[in-house]
């Protein structure tokens, strides 16, 4: 088979307008403002870069940004604190909390804490589940842009072969769940498909 190169940025472009019209009409029609509450804990810089694109990009598309830095030594007990006063907001629509967070803090409870129609990510157990059903089509960020690509390019997402190169454990879990219904396997270590047959689908991590 040969590779299909699909122009990620063309698409990337038409759905960005497409998102921005939906946002205007929404406002117009007297309902609220969408709004992404992003948590950086710490000051890396490329989780700084990644969080500056996600607010630059709601202020393109007309919605709100709440960005929460916070020390990279603040406690369990305060920046689970933060999660559930975002999961009360009635003006958050989502959560994103960038990873990863510093070694004494507990990742996976801090995740497990977000409320399930908050989780801009998909990382919560609930999600997870929800996405491996035979059927589900939930749109978490990375996954629901890849079948976005497949469907664009007009092959689908069903029985396609994928490869995941470099991903660490959550985007693993979170990829291997959402290609369920491909063929062949989702590696997290980088190693090939190509002996299965060239893959269809790249997820990068």
């Amino acid at each position: 088979m040969t590779a299909q190169i699909i122009d990620g940025t063309a698409i990337a472009q038409k759905v960005r307008d497409e998102v921005k019209a939906k946002v205007a009409a929404r406002i117009a029609a007297g309902k609220s403002q969408p709004g992404l509450a992003t948590v950086l804990v710490g000051d890396r810089v490329d989780s700084a870069a990644y969080v500056g694109m996600k607010q630059k990009a709601c202020a393109e598309l007309g919605m709100t940004s709440y960005h929460h830095p916070v020390p990279a030594d603040i406690s369990q007990e305060d920046l689970e604190k933060l999660i559930k006063e975002l999961n009360a907001d009635p003006k958050v629509n989502g959560i994103l909390v960038q990873l990863p967070l510093p070694s004494h803090l507990d990742e996976e409870r801090v995740l497990q804490l977000i409320s399930i129609e908050k989780d801009v990510d998909g990382f919560s157990p609930i999600n997870l589940g929800r996405l491996a059903q035979k059927g589900t089509r939930a749109a978490f960020c990375s996954l629901h842009t890849i079948w976005m690509h497949l469907s664009v390019e007009g092959s689908g997402r069903d029985h396609q072969r994928c490869q995941c190169g470099g991903v660490g454990p959550f985007e693993h879990r979170r990829h291997a769940c959402g290609f369920a219904a491909c063929e062949g396997r989702c590696h997290s270590d980088g190693r090939s498909l190509t002996h299965e047959g060239y893959p269809r689908c790249i997820a990068p991590g």
